[in-house]
């Protein structure tokens, strides 16, 4: 049976992989990503439409504001469906399998601790260097979904293309600002738990080695009443 002090961190482990998890999850099955206020001018000059799209990586929404401040009647859209351009397309698939790969890195990472708290496994990967490893790549996995969706929007106009879509009168863009969701940065506390998970286990595996390295204490460092010539 595993010693209360390794039951305990890895406990702790545990429960920072099993949050990551459940957050892996909001963040794929909501849609507050990004608000994104576009504006174009008609046909008529003197007239402007603004429209204010709220997506996620499946499904989103589309509520028009004429000039005047009249708004038109949310419609919501499907992502995938919507989509014609190539690269903002390949992005959005990307991101959905890495996050997939991240989603399924946390899950390993839950079952690494979680055994590690019923057990002694005598495989080493099961250990410290497994749950280093799938948390490490949890990290990085969704430290790039963070840096790939504001490119798809800011370089590859991902917001823009969405809005013309449900605006189908020919218009003229003008501007855009964006505003980035909790779906999103959601993402900046699941690298959070990542590193706190690292911590954790860091400080058991350096406990233990110390522990074992005093359990292995050379006999030059033994008392000299013991030693036996």
């Amino acid at each position: 049976m595993p010693s209360r002090e390794k039951t305990l961190l890895f406990g702790g482990a545990f429960c920072g992989s099993a949050g990551s998890f459940v957050l892996l999850c909001v963040v794929l099955a909501t849609r507050s990503w990004v608000t994104s206020d576009i504006r174009f001018a008609g046909a008529n000059s003197s007239l402007s439409v603004t429209l204010t799209v709220t997506y996620g990586l499946f499904q989103g929404v589309c509520e028009q504001t004429v000039a005047g401040g009249l708004h038109i009647s949310e419609s919501p859209f499907q992502v995938a469906d919507t989509l014609k351009n190539a690269e903002t397309r390949a992005t959005n698939v990307a991101i959905i399998v890495l996050l997939v790969l991240a989603l399924l890195s946390s899950l390993l990472s839950a079952g690494f601790t979680g055994m590690n708290v019923v057990s002694n496994p005598y495989q080493t990967f099961l250990g410290p260097i497994g749950v280093y490893t799938w948390n490490v790549t949890n990290g990085i996995l969704t430290l790039l979904v963070l840096i790939l969706f504001p490119v798809n929007i800011e370089n590859y106009g991902l917001s823009v293309e969405l809005a013309e879509v449900c605006y189908a009168i020919p218009t003229t863009y003008m501007n855009s600002k964006n505003t980035y969701g909790y779906s999103y940065w959601i993402m900046l506390l699941i690298i959070f738990l990542n590193i706190a998970t690292i911590i954790i286990i860091y400080f058991y595996a350096h406990a233990r080695y110390y522990k074992k390295k005093e359990q292995e204490r050379p006999i030059e460092n033994a008392p000299k009443d013991v030693i036996l010539f």
